[in-house]
């Protein structure tokens, strides 16, 4: 699913799209200096490997994602940390963030239910 960053106002525009058994919910909206905010949720079952015995197992996701857009290169004028995803085209893939969200989950530290105990 693809948005133009140009049409995103004030008003939260929704999106959702689903990758497997997970499911990307939430919405755009216009912040502030040039920059739209994202916020969602991940949730679903994600089939990651477990850090200590390397076994696959499904992992239960369920986490609030939420973070800046900017059309183009951010330039910060302030010290002030801001978590902002750059593009280029005025164009912004969900599928992609969604995807790249999965994968930073996969790069987590899992334990399988028997690494656990």
């Amino acid at each position: 699913m693809k948005i133009n960053l140009r049409k995103v106002t004030k008003t939260p525009l929704d999106f959702e799209v689903k990758s497997g058994e997970m499911a990307f919910k939430g919405f755009l909206q216009y912040d502030a200096n040039k920059l739209i905010l994202l916020k969602a949720k991940l949730n679903g079952l994600l089939s990651v490997d477990c850090s200590v015995c390397a076994n696959e197992f499904n992992k239960q996701i369920d986490e609030d994602i939420e973070f800046f857009i900017s059309d183009g290169i951010y330039e910060n004028s302030s010290e002030t940390l801001v978590d902002v995803v750059e593009c280029f085209d005025s164009i912004v893939d969900i599928n992609e963030l969604l995807n790249a969200e999965i994968e930073l989950i996969k790069t987590d530290y899992n334990n399988c239910p028997e690494c656990a105990s």
